[in-house]
């Protein structure tokens, strides 16, 4: 573990951070939008609401972990860019899109995305003490609560037009279904109130957290198959058969942050996260050691896509904390040699594909754009200094 972790320090700070540091745009605020598979940069691509503020995020907790003031030069950077050109101050809530200059060019909101805010705001007002961000984050989780949560079928909205009207969910709907309601959304929202909950212990936002809990325990999970299902309708039927590896090893780890966080006790929420650890290291470990992406049916989606890689192995790290089997730690270094050899771009100017094929050969995904940004390879990073410490 230690010598895994020393590497995976060097990783981050000599090759993650320096490349996105590297996209800071200077002139107009925030990052570069757009970098493509042959790293050429776009500075005129518009730029994420997501994107932002999971750079604010990764940004903040970088420094925060390490203390490096470069690190919070840029979180700092990215705050600004979000306070003043993502903040819609009109309707409230965050854009989905500006233009390289800040302006909005796609203004729809989306609840994903208004849980990016509150969970990079969090981080950056824990990192910093900044009262204002941590009041911007509780302005959003109130806005999530009131327009964005349905209460007649307990579930949390996807999509709204920017006057907050609510809209076909195109933003997070794959696989040729129109999902109301999404399992991504519900865990980036309770992945979202555990930051807040850490730095704003409030009553409210617990029963939240719980309520989420709940959900997933009983609407998302499937006990019997040990997978989270993922596209439903307003009445939480499943839309589809598709297991989501990638995000059932990232809920896995996310649900026990909430767990600790909050401190709940109730065992049903941490048999959820074992059962996860456990389904995904007995079912979607391919033989090189990396994580398929998904399985639809019986069609399986084997591309080694770089945020699975990442949440994998913090997922297998906290699965070993929590069971003390050693089969995790085996299978978590097993998916960072992959990682060192297949996923990580080790040419000049890179950082990490978006993905590889099987045979090794890197698809045409970017390397940067409105969702690929420093957050799940940083955060991974980030996860395994934090807890090599302790």
């Amino acid at each position: 573990m230690k010598q895994m972790t020393a590497e995976i320090e060097k990783e981050l700070h000599e090759h993650i951070m320096p490349f996105w540091l590297n996209l800071i745009d200077r002139e107009h605020g925030g990052f570069y939008g757009l970098m493509d598979v042959n790293l050429n940069l776009n500075r005129k691509a518009d730029k994420g609401g997501i994107a932002t503020a999971r750079h604010l995020w990764a940004f903040s907790s970088a420094y925060r972990v390490t203390g490096k003031t470069a690190y919070l030069e840029a979180a700092k950077h990215a705050y600004a860019f979000l306070k003043e050109k993502l903040v819609d101050r009109e309707y409230g809530g965050l854009y989905w899109l500006v233009d390289y200059q800040g302006n909005p060019s796609d203004d729809r909101k989306h609840v994903y995305c208004q849980g990016f805010g509150v969970y990079s705001l969090s981080e950056f007002a824990r990192a910093t003490g900044d009262q204002e961000a941590l009041a911007l984050a509780r302005e959003l989780f109130a806005l999530m609560e009131e327009r964005g949560f349905d209460e007649a079928n307990n579930a949390y909205k996807e999509e709204f037009t920017r006057q907050w009207e609510e809209k076909p969910n195109v933003s997070l709907s794959e696989n040729g279904v129109l999902a109301d309601i999404t399992m991504n959304t519900h865990l980036h929202v309770l992945e979202a109130y555990t930051t807040l909950y850490r730095v704003w212990p409030n009553e409210r936002l617990k029963e939240r957290m719980i309520n989420l809990m709940n959900l997933f325990r009983d609407r998302i999970y499937d006990a019997e198959g040990k997978y989270n299902k993922v596209f439903f309708n307003k009445q939480w039927e499943s839309l589809l058969d598709l297991k989501s590896y990638g995000h059932d090893i990232e809920a896995s780890w996310l649900l026990d942050e909430a767990i600790k966080a909050a401190n709940l006790t109730d065992d049903s929420y941490l048999r959820m996260v074992k059962e996860l650890a456990y389904a995904i290291a007995d079912t979607a470990v391919l033989p090189d050691g990396s994580i398929a992406n998904e399985i639809h049916g019986d069609q399986l989606d084997d591309s080694r896509v770089w945020w699975v890689q990442a949440e994998a192995i913090v997922s297998f790290v906290n699965a070993y904390e929590r069971t003390q089997d050693q089969r995790f730690i085996e299978l978590a270094q097993g998916v960072w040699d992959y990682t060192k050899q297949a996923i990580i771009d080790h040419r000049p100017g890179g950082e990490w594909y978006w993905s590889v094929d099987a045979d090794g050969k890197p698809t045409s995904r970017n390397v940067a754009d409105p969702w690929k940004a420093s957050y799940h390879n940083g955060r991974f990073c980030l996860e395994m200094i934090e807890r090599n410490a302790h």
